[in-house]
């Protein structure tokens, strides 16, 4: 994962949300070297203090506005996991 202009983008836009920025920075303290992670939403919400409805929101934003994607993961038996995430 490039981290050149990690700063440059992500503190620079200022129509983005504190709530994006600070899910964004959670996943990228969470994410491998090639800028992947699946922390559940529960989780964030929990670590992050926020409501799931907030951490929705935020990853809705994030992925609109091309700061990450979102793929949908399946256990073996079909249930749903929790989503991938990867940063750009």
């Amino acid at each position: 994962m490039n981290t050149t202009g990690y700063f440059d983008t992500i503190y620079a836009d200022t129509e983005l949300p504190h709530r994006c920025k600070a899910v964004y920075i959670y996943l990228r303290d969470r994410a491998d070297p090639c800028g992947s992670c699946w922390p559940g939403i529960k989780t964030i919400a929990a670590d992050l203090g926020l409501s799931r409805s907030t951490v929705k929101r935020a990853l809705n934003e994030l992925v609109q506005r091309g700061y990450l994607t979102k793929a949908a993961r399946y256990r073996s038996n079909g249930s749903h996991t929790s989503n991938l995430y990867r940063l750009q």
